[in-house]
């Protein structure tokens, strides 16, 4: 069942630390004022470009309208020329008429020209200039200071494009902002489940949603809770069980001790109940060296010697210490190896551990009459492997994946045949894994488990 982060309150870890929704906008705001900043000046040169070829347009034909307005005073008096020079002084513009007494009008144009009076941006201040002939012996000159000119032009454009350029930034910082806010928003979920179930709680699982990335990220997190509560759900399984498995021989020695103390059984009966109790203990004391030994595998610190040995002698070892064991339950305990010495890598110790478990679950679950067999053999590659295989009720295709995990076939077939504390086998497979084994489970000829131990080889110079 699924727990909705959306109703959890906000939590404040962090808040002294940038966020990332914070970052976000900040880069937002910074691209969008670079590219503001690069497009208004971009923009400011190109208006005064503009600007300035309009202006000179405009004084051209203002230089033009008065020139044929001072050619027509004769006709038409001074009335017009009067009127449109003091509109021009009005705009900034200042008008000259150059004599050319000594020079013919063509020489004063041809002067102002190569002055850079005549079309040309003159002076300091910069100003613009425009020249025209209006008698034999005069010429007009028309000036405008160059910054008055581009203000003119320039500036409402400027205004117009400023109050764009910031409505952009605006709605960039609003966008930003937003985008900031949904793509933070499933990593604040995720980093609210992770809190959560640091504190216990199993059932959170977070919506994938935003971009793949940060999609993968809730994915991986609902994996993880998935498998903390599997993980958990097995080990309380597994402590329910081995509480099970301690309490039965407890109550035993518990039971029968309380008789010997109150009297109640004596002479034979005495001896009978010392017995079970010392069988008691010692099936409390095989529990607790496999919950010991399967501790100490999963610790990082855990001793394994691995060195040369042969695995033909090693079987060879078990069967012997076996044989009695074997008889007492009504099996027939096989030995098979090649008859030959056998290398393998491993730790002599750890793996007579690894076939004390497989043979002793091997004789637990065997009916009397059936076959256990304890086999070394290589294989075609010449890698050397260990075998138990019996003649039992063997497992379904179903069993054999999780034969190594802690618990998992106790928990199928508890009542139905034969268990042990469901330790065994999980503390097989680390063992093997430690000394750079592998351990498969599968069907066996005889009809029942095989289990098989596949080790490395000794690496011989040539």
């Amino acid at each position: 069942m699924t727990d909705p982060l959306t109703a959890a309150p906000p939590s404040s870890h962090g808040h002294s630390r940038d966020t990332l929704t914070g970052r976000l906008v900040l880069l937002g705001v910074l691209t969008a004022l670079v590219s503001v900043v690069a497009v208004g000046l971009a923009s400011v040169g190109l208006l005064r470009s503009v600007a300035q070829s309009q202006a000179q347009a405009t004084l051209a034909r203002q230089a033009d309208v008065v020139a044929r307005l001072a050619g027509s005073i004769p006709l038409r008096g001074e009335e017009d020329l009067v009127t449109a020079l003091a509109a021009l002084e009005r705009q900034g513009v200042e008008a000259e008429v150059v004599l050319s007494a000594d020079r013919s009008p063509e020489q004063v144009v041809t002067q102002a020209r190569r002055d850079g009076t005549a079309s040309a941006v003159q002076g300091s201040p910069a100003a613009l200039v425009e020249a025209r002939q209006v008698t034999s012996d005069a010429v007009l000159v028309l000036r405008r200071p160059l910054s008055v000119a581009i203000d003119d032009v320039a500036t409402p454009v400027l205004k117009r494009l400023g109050i764009a350029l910031l409505i952009g930034l605006a709605v960039a910082m609003v966008a930003g902002a937003l985008a900031a806010r949904r793509l933070a928003r499933p990593l604040r979920d995720a980093g609210e489940a992770a809190r959560r179930m640091s504190t216990g709680q199993r059932s959170i699982r977070v919506a994938p949603e935003g971009p793949v990335e940060v999609a993968e990220v809730a994915e991986a997190l609902n994996g993880l809770a998935d498998a903390l509560e599997r993980s958990e759900s097995r080990q309380r399984r597994f402590l329910l069980s081995v509480s099970h498995e301690l309490r039965t021989p407890l109550t035993a020695v518990r039971g029968y001790a309380e008789a010997l103390a109150d009297g109640v059984v004596s002479g034979q009966d005495a001896t009978r109940a010392g017995t079970v109790i010392a069988a008691e203990a010692d099936r409390l004391d095989r529990l607790m060296t496999d919950l010991l030994a399967l501790a100490r595998a999963e610790a990082d610190d855990f001793a394994i010697d691995v060195v040369e040995v042969d695995l033909s002698d090693l079987v060879a070892q078990a069967a012997r210490a076996w044989a009695e064991p074997a008889r007492r339950a009504g099996l027939d305990l096989r030995q098979e190896t090649t008859g030959t010495r056998l290398p393998a890598l491993a730790d002599p110790v750890r793996l007579r551990q690894v076939i004390d478990a497989l043979v002793g679950n091997a004789v637990r679950v065997t009916p009397p009459g059936r076959p256990v067999v304890l086999a070394a053999l290589a294989l075609a590659d010449g890698r050397p492997i260990l075998q138990v295989r019996d003649g039992g009720p063997g497992l379904t295709d179903d069993d054999l994946p999780v034969a190594f995990d802690q618990g998992v076939l106790r928990d199928r077939y508890q009542g139905v045949r034969p268990g042990g504390s469901g330790i065994g086998l999980a503390l097989v497979d680390r063992l093997t894994r430690g000394m750079g084994g592998v351990a498969t489970a599968g069907h066996a000829q005889e009809g029942g488990a095989s289990f098989t131990i596949a080790l490395p080889r000794p690496r011989r110079d040539t």
